[in-house]
Protein backbone atom coordinates (compact mmCIF):
# COMPACT_ATOMS: atom_id res chain seq x y z
CA UNK A 1 0.00 0.00 0.00
CA UNK A 2 1.36 3.50 -0.85
CA UNK A 3 2.45 5.63 2.09
CA UNK A 4 0.01 8.27 3.35
CA UNK A 5 1.69 11.49 4.47
CA UNK A 6 -1.54 13.47 4.86
CA UNK A 7 -5.19 12.54 4.60
CA UNK A 8 -7.76 14.74 2.88
CA UNK A 9 -11.34 13.72 3.59
CA UNK A 10 -13.57 16.24 1.88
CA UNK A 11 -16.81 14.92 3.40
CA UNK A 12 -15.75 15.53 7.02
CA UNK A 13 -14.74 18.75 8.82
CA UNK A 14 -11.02 18.73 9.61
CA UNK A 15 -10.37 19.65 13.25
CA UNK A 16 -6.61 19.64 13.01
CA UNK A 17 -3.41 17.80 12.21
CA UNK A 18 -1.01 16.67 14.89
CA UNK A 19 2.50 15.34 14.41
CA UNK A 20 1.10 12.03 13.17
CA UNK A 21 -2.71 12.05 13.38
CA UNK A 22 -5.35 13.90 11.38
CA UNK A 23 -8.60 14.51 13.29
CA UNK A 24 -12.03 14.86 11.68
CA UNK A 25 -15.35 15.73 13.24
CA UNK A 26 -18.07 13.09 13.13
CA UNK A 27 -21.14 14.79 14.51
CA UNK A 28 -20.85 16.35 17.95
CA UNK A 29 -19.84 13.23 19.87
CA UNK A 30 -17.27 11.39 17.76
CA UNK A 31 -14.03 11.81 15.85
CA UNK A 32 -12.42 10.01 12.97
CA UNK A 33 -8.73 9.63 13.78
CA UNK A 34 -6.34 8.89 10.92
CA UNK A 35 -2.86 7.70 11.91
CA UNK A 36 -0.81 8.82 8.92
CA UNK A 37 2.66 7.58 8.00
CA UNK A 38 4.26 10.84 9.16
CA UNK A 39 7.18 10.54 11.58
CA UNK A 40 8.27 13.14 14.09
CA UNK A 41 11.63 13.26 15.85
CA UNK A 42 12.74 15.86 18.39
CA UNK A 43 9.23 17.35 17.97
CA UNK A 44 9.83 18.04 14.26
CA UNK A 45 7.71 16.32 11.61
CA UNK A 46 10.10 14.84 9.05
CA UNK A 47 9.43 15.41 5.34
CA UNK A 48 9.08 11.75 4.34
CA UNK A 49 6.57 9.14 5.49
CA UNK A 50 7.37 5.66 6.79
CA UNK A 51 5.23 3.30 4.67
CA UNK A 52 2.74 1.27 6.69
CA UNK A 53 3.58 3.03 9.96
CA UNK A 54 0.09 4.44 10.52
CA UNK A 55 -1.51 1.04 10.12
CA UNK A 56 0.89 -0.47 12.66
CA UNK A 57 0.08 2.30 15.16
CA UNK A 58 -3.67 1.83 14.73
CA UNK A 59 -3.61 -1.96 14.95
CA UNK A 60 -1.35 -1.94 18.01
CA UNK A 61 -3.48 0.69 19.72
CA UNK A 62 -6.61 -1.40 19.16
CA UNK A 63 -4.75 -4.43 20.53
CA UNK A 64 -3.71 -2.62 23.72
CA UNK A 65 -7.07 -0.89 24.17
CA UNK A 66 -8.65 -4.35 24.25
CA UNK A 67 -6.06 -5.74 26.69
CA UNK A 68 -6.38 -2.80 29.11
CA UNK A 69 -10.15 -2.34 29.00
CA UNK A 70 -10.43 -4.04 32.36
CA UNK A 71 -8.22 -1.37 33.91
CA UNK A 72 -9.71 1.71 32.26
CA UNK A 73 -12.26 2.50 29.53
CA UNK A 74 -10.92 3.95 26.29
CA UNK A 75 -12.22 6.17 23.51
CA UNK A 76 -12.56 3.44 20.86
CA UNK A 77 -16.06 2.77 19.52
CA UNK A 78 -17.54 -0.12 17.55
CA UNK A 79 -18.55 2.21 14.71
CA UNK A 80 -16.83 0.96 11.53
CA UNK A 81 -14.89 3.46 9.47
CA UNK A 82 -16.91 2.35 6.43
CA UNK A 83 -20.03 3.78 8.07
CA UNK A 84 -18.40 7.23 8.03
CA UNK A 85 -16.22 7.08 4.92
CA UNK A 86 -18.26 5.57 2.12
CA UNK A 87 -16.09 6.26 -0.93
CA UNK A 88 -14.33 2.97 -1.83
CA UNK A 89 -11.15 4.65 -3.13
CA UNK A 90 -10.79 6.70 0.06
CA UNK A 91 -11.39 3.63 2.21
CA UNK A 92 -8.67 1.78 0.30
CA UNK A 93 -6.27 4.69 0.87
CA UNK A 94 -6.97 4.74 4.60
CA UNK A 95 -6.51 0.99 4.98
CA UNK A 96 -6.35 0.20 8.70
CA UNK A 97 -5.03 3.63 9.65
CA UNK A 98 -8.36 5.09 10.83
CA UNK A 99 -10.66 4.56 13.79
CA UNK A 100 -13.86 6.16 15.03
CA UNK A 101 -13.57 7.28 18.66
CA UNK A 102 -15.61 9.10 21.27
CA UNK A 103 -14.94 12.80 21.51
CA UNK A 104 -13.63 13.40 25.03
CA UNK A 105 -11.99 16.30 26.84
CA UNK A 106 -8.21 15.66 26.75
CA UNK A 107 -6.15 16.34 29.85
CA UNK A 108 -3.34 18.92 29.54
CA UNK A 109 -0.60 16.49 30.59
CA UNK A 110 1.14 13.52 29.01
CA UNK A 111 1.36 10.60 31.40
CA UNK A 112 4.84 9.15 31.00
CA UNK A 113 5.90 5.99 32.81
CA UNK A 114 9.55 4.94 32.93
CA UNK A 115 10.81 1.52 33.85
CA UNK A 116 14.37 2.12 32.63
CA UNK A 117 16.79 5.04 32.67
CA UNK A 118 16.98 6.38 29.13
CA UNK A 119 16.24 9.43 26.98
CA UNK A 120 15.48 12.72 28.69
CA UNK A 121 15.20 10.84 31.98
CA UNK A 122 18.84 9.77 31.69
CA UNK A 123 19.87 13.37 30.99
CA UNK A 124 17.90 14.65 33.99
CA UNK A 125 19.40 11.96 36.21
CA UNK A 126 22.92 12.85 35.12
CA UNK A 127 22.40 16.51 36.03
CA UNK A 128 20.33 16.16 39.20
CA UNK A 129 20.11 12.53 40.32
CA UNK A 130 16.34 12.74 39.89
CA UNK A 131 13.59 12.67 37.25
CA UNK A 132 10.62 15.00 37.63
CA UNK A 133 11.49 15.49 41.29
CA UNK A 134 11.78 11.75 41.99
CA UNK A 135 15.19 11.02 43.53
CA UNK A 136 16.84 7.86 42.22
CA UNK A 137 19.68 5.72 43.63
CA UNK A 138 23.20 6.91 42.91
CA UNK A 139 25.43 5.12 40.42
CA UNK A 140 22.81 4.06 37.87
CA UNK A 141 23.96 3.55 34.29
CA UNK A 142 22.28 4.51 31.06
CA UNK A 143 19.45 2.02 30.29
CA UNK A 144 19.54 0.52 33.80
CA UNK A 145 16.27 -0.92 35.02
CA UNK A 146 14.81 1.30 37.72
CA UNK A 147 13.98 -0.14 41.16
CA UNK A 148 10.33 0.34 40.22
CA UNK A 149 8.39 2.06 37.47
CA UNK A 150 7.98 5.81 38.02
CA UNK A 151 5.40 8.33 36.82
CA UNK A 152 7.12 11.31 35.17
CA UNK A 153 4.52 13.53 33.48
CA UNK A 154 5.08 16.33 31.01
CA UNK A 155 3.04 19.25 29.77
CA UNK A 156 1.63 19.01 26.24
CA UNK A 157 3.33 21.49 23.93
CA UNK A 158 1.95 23.01 20.77
CA UNK A 159 3.05 21.50 17.45
CA UNK A 160 6.71 22.33 16.88
CA UNK A 161 7.41 23.11 20.54
CA UNK A 162 9.00 20.85 23.14
CA UNK A 163 7.11 19.13 25.94
CA UNK A 164 8.30 20.05 29.44
CA UNK A 165 8.89 17.47 32.15
CA UNK A 166 7.06 18.45 35.35
CA UNK A 167 6.89 17.10 38.88
CA UNK A 168 3.82 15.61 40.50
CA UNK A 169 3.04 18.84 42.36
CA UNK A 170 2.68 20.61 39.02
CA UNK A 171 0.39 17.81 37.81
CA UNK A 172 -1.79 18.29 40.89
CA UNK A 173 -1.94 22.02 40.17
CA UNK A 174 -3.10 21.30 36.61
CA UNK A 175 -5.58 18.49 37.34
CA UNK A 176 -6.45 18.58 41.01
CA UNK A 177 -5.15 16.00 43.47
CA UNK A 178 -7.79 13.31 43.02
CA UNK A 179 -7.55 13.26 39.22
CA UNK A 180 -3.75 13.55 39.25
CA UNK A 181 -3.50 10.53 41.55
CA UNK A 182 -5.93 8.57 39.37
CA UNK A 183 -3.89 9.35 36.24
CA UNK A 184 -0.66 8.36 38.00
CA UNK A 185 -1.98 5.14 39.48
CA UNK A 186 -3.74 4.09 36.28
CA UNK A 187 -0.67 4.82 34.16
CA UNK A 188 1.55 2.71 36.42
CA UNK A 189 -0.99 -0.14 36.45
CA UNK A 190 -1.25 -0.18 32.64
CA UNK A 191 2.51 -0.08 32.20
CA UNK A 192 3.17 -2.81 34.76
CA UNK A 193 0.64 -5.19 33.23
CA UNK A 194 1.59 -4.55 29.61
CA UNK A 195 5.36 -4.52 30.20
CA UNK A 196 5.10 -7.97 31.76
CA UNK A 197 3.11 -9.21 28.77
CA UNK A 198 5.61 -7.72 26.29
CA UNK A 199 8.60 -9.18 28.12
CA UNK A 200 7.09 -12.61 27.64
CA UNK A 201 7.28 -11.92 23.91
CA UNK A 202 10.86 -10.74 23.92
CA UNK A 203 10.28 -6.97 24.09
CA UNK A 204 11.26 -4.66 26.93
CA UNK A 205 9.00 -1.60 27.17
CA UNK A 206 11.54 0.83 28.58
CA UNK A 207 9.10 3.71 28.86
CA UNK A 208 5.83 4.85 27.38
CA UNK A 209 3.48 7.80 27.11
CA UNK A 210 -0.27 7.73 27.72
CA UNK A 211 -2.90 10.36 27.10
CA UNK A 212 -6.20 10.57 28.93
CA UNK A 213 -9.52 12.33 28.51
CA UNK A 214 -12.72 12.84 30.46
CA UNK A 215 -16.29 12.17 29.38
CA UNK A 216 -19.24 14.37 30.36
CA UNK A 217 -19.56 12.52 33.68
CA UNK A 218 -15.90 13.12 34.50
CA UNK A 219 -14.85 9.49 33.95
CA UNK A 220 -11.26 8.95 32.94
CA UNK A 221 -10.57 7.29 29.57
CA UNK A 222 -7.42 6.21 27.76
CA UNK A 223 -7.25 8.10 24.44
CA UNK A 224 -5.01 8.80 21.43
CA UNK A 225 -2.72 5.75 21.11
CA UNK A 226 -1.42 3.10 23.45
CA UNK A 227 1.97 1.38 23.70
CA UNK A 228 3.08 1.85 20.11
CA UNK A 229 6.61 2.29 18.74
CA UNK A 230 5.78 6.03 18.46
CA UNK A 231 4.78 6.46 22.10
CA UNK A 232 7.17 3.93 23.67
CA UNK A 233 10.71 2.63 23.64
CA UNK A 234 10.72 -1.05 22.67
CA UNK A 235 13.98 -2.96 23.16
CA UNK A 236 14.73 -6.56 22.11
CA UNK A 237 15.15 -8.38 25.42
CA UNK A 238 17.82 -10.72 24.07
CA UNK A 239 20.06 -7.76 23.13
CA UNK A 240 19.54 -5.65 26.25
CA UNK A 241 22.66 -4.55 28.03
CA UNK A 242 22.82 -1.46 30.28
CA UNK A 243 25.55 1.12 29.88
CA UNK A 244 24.54 2.43 26.45
CA UNK A 245 21.42 3.07 24.37
CA UNK A 246 20.09 -0.40 23.41
CA UNK A 247 18.92 -1.31 19.91
CA UNK A 248 15.22 -0.65 19.48
CA UNK A 249 12.07 -1.38 17.51
CA UNK A 250 10.91 2.22 17.63
CA UNK A 251 11.80 5.64 16.24
CA UNK A 252 14.89 5.84 18.46
CA UNK A 253 16.60 4.29 15.44
CA UNK A 254 15.75 7.46 13.46
CA UNK A 255 16.75 9.72 16.35
CA UNK A 256 20.14 8.01 16.53
CA UNK A 257 20.66 8.59 12.80
CA UNK A 258 19.62 12.24 13.08
CA UNK A 259 22.09 12.76 15.92
CA UNK A 260 24.89 12.05 13.43
CA UNK A 261 23.83 14.97 11.21
CA UNK A 262 24.64 18.66 11.38
CA UNK A 263 21.03 19.58 12.13
CA UNK A 264 19.85 21.94 14.88
CA UNK A 265 16.59 20.02 15.50
CA UNK A 266 14.40 22.81 14.22
CA UNK A 267 12.09 22.70 11.14
CA UNK A 268 12.46 21.74 8.43
CA UNK A 269 13.62 18.24 9.20
CA UNK A 270 16.27 16.61 7.02
CA UNK A 271 15.56 14.09 4.28
CA UNK A 272 16.05 10.48 5.35
CA UNK A 273 18.00 8.00 3.22
CA UNK A 274 15.83 5.24 1.77
CA UNK A 275 17.73 2.65 3.82
CA UNK A 276 16.74 4.43 7.06
CA UNK A 277 13.10 4.60 5.94
CA UNK A 278 13.04 0.90 5.01
CA UNK A 279 14.69 -0.25 8.25
CA UNK A 280 12.37 1.91 10.35
CA UNK A 281 9.31 0.45 8.62
CA UNK A 282 10.67 -3.06 9.21
CA UNK A 283 11.28 -2.34 12.92
CA UNK A 284 7.70 -1.14 13.41
CA UNK A 285 6.34 -4.24 11.68
CA UNK A 286 8.51 -6.57 13.75
CA UNK A 287 7.38 -4.94 16.99
CA UNK A 288 3.76 -5.49 16.03
CA UNK A 289 4.36 -9.08 15.01
CA UNK A 290 6.17 -9.97 18.22
CA UNK A 291 3.52 -8.39 20.43
CA UNK A 292 0.36 -9.56 18.70
CA UNK A 293 1.09 -12.99 17.23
Amino acid sequence: MPALYQSNLSNLPLIGRGKVRDLYEVGSDHLLVVATDRLSAFDVVLPQPIPGKGEVLSRLSRFWFARTSGLIPNHLTEIPVAAIVTDPATLDQLGERAMVVRRLKPLPVEAIVRGYLIGSGWKDYQSSGAICGIALPRGLRQADRLPGAIFTPSTKAELGAHDENVDFARTVALLGRELAEQVRDTSLAIYTQCAAYALGRGIIIADTKFEFGLDDEGRLHLIDEALTPDSSRFWPADQYQPGSSPPSFDKQFVRDYLETLDWDKTPPGPELPQAIIDRTAAKYREAEERLTQ
